[in-house]
């Protein structure tokens, strides 16, 4: 206490003690504002932290206002740039392959029958299934067949940020029993119309009191409604005479999707994505731009350059211009490179080999810590991002396990939102036709679903030590960690029932051989 709070309290003790309790509570208050985030990321004080402006707006206003550039700066890296191939494609190989494989899962308790008339079931809807999925009529432009789609369907959605399929049926034929077709657009094409790229024209609204963010329509309680596809794309000379046409979510009598879109959402209230290497964008050009400096020089040093100095006072001793081609001039040099050639220099003339110091003895060590750092940011290790697989077995190991924690999720993700609902209106059709019999499928919601069951699955994750993978599995299967159908597919995708299908037929023959050589 000081001079003047000892007088108060002398004078008017109640004065006094608000006095304190009034210091009491302004100390509490700096203390709060000195603690917690204050004095770390949010803090307004530090020299390192003035200047950093950082303000966040609405999903629409962050994501759909820069979306144009990001998807054309990243499909320019992904045609120039090696590393940003690597890791579109690195995705590609690893969550799709050569195409996500149906394993039908009929919940038979819920339908009520047997485990064997299940079995039976989902084997002839995985044949009816593949007979669409193998053929290019399912797709409408009759140029890849389902599992081809696929690939397609995830480099367009890592590039552009999100993919769309829009569902179409045509008339089936004697060699395709199907009508349901499928056709891929990127993400370009799905704008609000007449926005040339202005975002004043991204957002507005209907007549209805709809809105439109970035071609998709949503309704008054932000569900998505409706789509606007445009014939052509935003940059496109190609088409002059741009037309957008309204394509509904969802079918108004069947109520399954017209529009399918896969993308992978950051923040709620999100409606477009975001392109794969959008926060690796600006490391990405500047280490190519890096690299092919580098080589370049690299290049140049190798011509072996050879500068001829002289003494001179002028130019005079080097002034070729009054010699023709058909002219030989005893004053004219000619200095060459090659194999045991002696060049005789004329007096006050030397050579001086430039030296361009390449290769650049630290390019290594600093391409590889930005490839690293941009690995982290896109969750590829760095051993996958290059395929250089040096280290040990247990760090590459555990590289390629964490690896595949975001290739399976990505790939939950991309049959969710593409796989399981193509198959979901194909079977809808298949029993329509009466090629699947389904009893109550169009009856009830939640028998549909119990014949709509299914798993997706896709290359395995490979093995670097065969013989530890498969014990390992062994000892799974045997303590009930596991099952072999999983373990099978896990280890090298493949499907334990035609295995053991197959191992009976195989053991059969064995025997009939054996028996033949005893006889």
């Amino acid at each position: 206490m000081n001079a003047l709070d000892k007088i108060c309290e002398f004078i008017s003790p109640s004065l006094g003690l608000k006095r304190e309790a009034a210091r009491m509570r302004l100390d509490m208050v700096r203390s709060i504002q000195n603690s917690g985030y204050d004095e770390g990321g949010a803090s307004q004080r530090k020299n390192s932290m003035k200047g950093w402006n950082a303000e966040s707006l609405s999903p629409q206003e962050d994501i759909d206002l820069n979306l144009n550039i990001l998807r054309q700066r990243t499909k320019s890296l992904f045609m120039t740039s090696p590393l940003a191939a690597s890791a579109i494609k690195t995705n590609r190989t690893n969550v799709v392959g050569a195409g996500l494989r149906l394993k039908s899962r009929i919940d038979f308790k819920a339908l009520g029958i047997s485990h064997q008339e299940a079995d039976e079931l989902e084997k002839q809807i995985e044949r009816e299934f593949n007979l669409w999925a193998e053929s290019k009529r399912c797709d409408n432009l009759g140029l890849n067949d389902f599992y081809e789609l696929q690939q397609i369907a995830i480099m367009s959605w890592l590039i552009n940020g999100d993919g769309f399929a829009l569902v179409k049926h045509t008339n089936t034929t004697p060699y395709m029993p199907y009508g349901l077709r499928i056709h891929l657009i990127e993400g370009d094409r799905v704008s609000t119309p007449n926005s040339n790229g202005d975002y004043v024209n991204l957002r507005y609204k209907l007549e209805n009191g709809n809105r439109i963010y970035s071609g998709v329509e949503i309704d008054k309680e932000g569900s998505v409604v409706a789509y606007h596809v445009c014939n052509s794309y935003p940059n496109s000379v190609l088409e002059l005479n741009k037309k957008w046409e309204r394509v509904e979510a969802f079918g108004a009598e069947t109520g399954l999707p017209n529009v399918l879109q896969i993308m992978e959402a950051e923040r709620p209230d999100q409606y477009r994505g975001v392109p794969y290497l959008a926060t690796v964008v600006e490391s990405l050009k500047q280490l190519t731009r890096y690299t092919e400096a580098e080589l370049m020089a690299a290049v140049i040093n190798a011509f072996f350059t050879v500068f001829v100095k002289t003494d001179s006072p002028d130019d005079s001793a080097n002034d070729f211009s009054g010699v023709t081609e058909n002219e030989t001039s005893i004053d004219s040099p000619d200095y060459k490179l090659g194999p045991g050639m002696v060049n005789i220099l004329r007096e006050g003339e030397s050579i001086e080999i430039a030296d361009a110091k390449r290769p650049n003895v630290n390019f290594d060590g600093f391409v590889s810590s930005m490839t690293k750092y941009i690995g982290a940011a896109l969750e590829i290790p760095y051993e996958l991002l290059t395929k250089s697989f040096t280290a040990s077995y247990s760090a590459s190991r555990a590289a390629l396990l964490e690896a595949w924690k975001a290739f399976k999720m990505r790939r939950t993700w991309f049959a969710n939102d593409f796989c399981q609902p193509v198959y979901e209106i194909w079977l809808c059709e298949a029993v329509a036709r009466g090629r699947i019999d389904a009893p109550g499928f169009f009856n009830d919601p939640s028998i549909r679903k119990a014949y709509s069951r299914a798993d997706w699955n896709g290359p395995a994750p490979g093995q670097l030590d065969p013989v530890k993978e498969v014990d390992a599995a062994t000892k799974r299967v045997e303590n009930g960690f596991s099952t072999r159908e999983r373990e099978t597919i896990e280890i090298n995708g493949g499907d334990f029932d035609r295995n053991i299908e197959q191992l009976i037929i195989e053991n059969e023959k064995m025997k009939a051989i054996k028996t033949k050589e005893g006889e």
